[in-house]
């Protein structure tokens, strides 16, 4: 016959087991923020490539050359407001955008 678990070996082992979903769940955040981060990379490697696919002379740039280029280019209102449309989804903005201009520095 099975022995009644006393309140005391109830509350142990409870303990025990909350301190394993705790332990799981640190886990499981931990996968996530790896996660997170390859993505972030992968993004910003893709970007980077788009970026040097796009301007001529890009890859002997500095960086603050190409922040600079960007931020007058991103600058016009024409700029402005084709990235607005292009995020509500206007397709005939992202088509123009598909068709792309390499731009010369």
């Amino acid at each position: 016959m099975a022995q009644k678990k006393t309140v005391a070996e109830q509350i142990a082992l409870a303990k025990e087991d909350i301190k394993q979903q705790e332990n799981k769940l640190k886990q499981l955040q931990q996968k996530q923020r790896e996660q997170e981060r390859k993505d972030r990379t992968r993004r910003l490697i893709e970007r980077g490539a788009i970026l040097e696919s796009l301007v001529d002379g890009a890859e002997t740039l500095a960086n603050e050359q190409i922040k600079t280029l960007l931020q007058s280019v991103l600058s016009t209102a024409a700029a402005r407001d084709r990235l607005t449309a292009i995020v509500a989804g206007n397709a005939n903005a992202t088509e123009e955008t598909a068709q792309g201009q390499r731009v010369t520095p």
